[in-house]
């Protein structure tokens, strides 16, 4: 038992590994199999039923004739009689005749058929016209097939001599089947066109569709979609532009409420720290002055984070430039970040959302450790930015839980240990809407990697 549905699942997985992958060529392949096995069936059916059939009785009527030449032979094989029959028959019967006297046939004898055979068939006509032979002429035959089968020739043996009869191969041989078969081909070569054209046509609104998703996946406009195609694939249009709708309205909302609270914090905020800068120096005025501080860079901070990319269109630009663009500020009084060889590589980025993402990384970088390494490379047509500290690392179990926001390594809400908690999952933010991946890895230099996959 346990054999059986090792086999069966085998057997699956095999007809999953042949079948095509993409929807065209499987649509394809439902409408053209069918066709073919119409095809298959029909062909067995024409020449095991009627091709051989009409063989078989074409057969039967020459041997017929032959069977009558024969017999006029035996009763006067005359040259003058000879001569007659030749003048009489061969032309309305479309044969040759030819009287051999005196001559034997080397004959092999078979038990199981009433005459002598030539022992070797050369051909489907052949093997007709020797059963129709034993049948109808009850007398030893052989059966000469001419190697390009454009004639046969049937040797009868007579009491007195051999007789040769020339059979022509249109006697015995129907061309209809030929005309049958390439009509059949044909029509199957335009159905199989006109299912290719056709197929086509219903897939690319769903190419369509799956770009214009790919395309909003990475926060790109698609001005040039329009719901067109197959009533179903209509409604999946449909779904997919209120989708992106609400998903607009959704983000907008966020944004401005974020603004807005901003806004409103900043106005006290600012009151508090006009007070505080009237108010004379000295240790609680200056606690209170930083947790003033405090207070705005955690608003800052959730502010990007809600706004995410705001409504940056995104632009060809070099990747060697933006990553130089990032590192410039921080490394204006001592190099503390060191870029490796960077291929000039042309990406559609958002220069300040991305900037402002790798901004985080290497300031985390340079932050939990002393120095941090940029390096790019090609990876089949995705590009890997890996920026790589000697720090201390983190422990693998939080590799996904810091792109959680608000999520911190340490337990202390301090800012100047941790921040809040909103570096690393803006990043992951900036990625998503340029197409790629973000991760953490081990580093080689002790500390933290973080690997950012885009697409060129």
């Amino acid at each position: 038992m346990r054999y059986i549905f090792r086999t069966v699942i085998k057997t699956k997985n095999f007809i999953k590994d042949i079948l095509p992958r993409s929807l065209f060529g499987r649509s394809l392949l439902i409408l053209v199999t069918p066709i073919f096995l119409v095809q298959i069936i029909t062909t067995f059916i024409f020449f095991d039923r009627h091709w051989q059939k009409m063989g078989d009785r074409l057969a039967f009527s020459v041997a017929n004739e032959i069977s009558l030449i024969t017999n006029l032979v035996e009763q006067d094989d005359s040259n003058e009689n000879i001569q007659l029959i030749k003048e009489e028959m061969e032309a309305p019967l479309d044969l040759k005749i030819y009287f051999k006297p005196g001559e034997k046939l080397n004959r092999v004898f078979d038990d199981k058929r009433a005459g002598f055979q030539n022992p070797s068939r050369e051909s489907v006509i052949a093997q007709s016209l020797a059963r129709a032979f034993d049948v109808r002429l009850k007398r030893p035959f052989n059966i000469i097939v001419e190697p390009d089968e454009k004639w046969f020739e049937s040797q009868v043996q007579t009491p007195n001599g051999v007789l040769s009869v020339v059979i022509s191969e249109r006697r015995i041989f129907s061309s209809s089947g030929y005309v049958v078969l390439l009509w059949m081909m044909g029509s199957s070569i335009i159905l199989v066109v006109i299912a290719t054209l056709f197929m086509r046509n219903q897939i690319k609104p769903i190419r369509r569709l799956a770009v214009a998703a790919e395309r909003f996946g990475k926060g790109r406009d698609v001005p040039f979609f329009k719901i067109e195609g197959a009533r179903e694939v209509r409604q999946a249009a449909h779904a997919f532009m209120g989708m992106k709708d609400r998903l607009h309205r959704q983000i907008q909302q966020r944004t401005t409420m974020l603004a807005g609270v901003s806004h409103d914090l900043r106005t006290p905020l600012t009151r508090m720290k006009l007070q505080l800068a009237m108010m004379e120096e000295n240790q609680p005025v200056r606690d209170l002055k930083e947790d003033v501080s405090d207070m705005e860079k955690m608003i800052e901070a959730y502010l990007q984070f809600a706004r995410g990319e705001g409504s940056e269109e995104p632009v060809r630009m070099d990747i060697k430039e933006v990553i130089a663009r990032a590192v410039e500020p921080l490394n204006r009084d001592t190099q503390k970040v060191f870029v490796g060889d960077v291929e000039p590589v042309s990406l559609p980025l958002r220069p300040v959302a991305f900037e402002r993402c790798l901004g985080n990384v290497l300031g985390n970088a340079i932050k939990y450790g002393k120095n941090a390494w940029v390096s790019v490379q090609r990876v089949g047509d995705n590009i890997e930015i890996c920026i790589d500290d000697d720090g201390d690392g983190i422990p693998v179990a939080q590799y996904d839980d810091v792109f959680k926001p608000f999520f911190r390594g340490e337990a202390s809400r301090n800012l100047k240990t941790g921040g809040v908690g909103l570096g690393l999952p803006i990043v992951q933010d900036i990625v998503h809407a340029h197409g790629g991946r973000v991760w953490l890895d081990k580093s080689p230099k002790g500390g933290l990697r973080v690997v950012i996959d885009l697409p060129v």
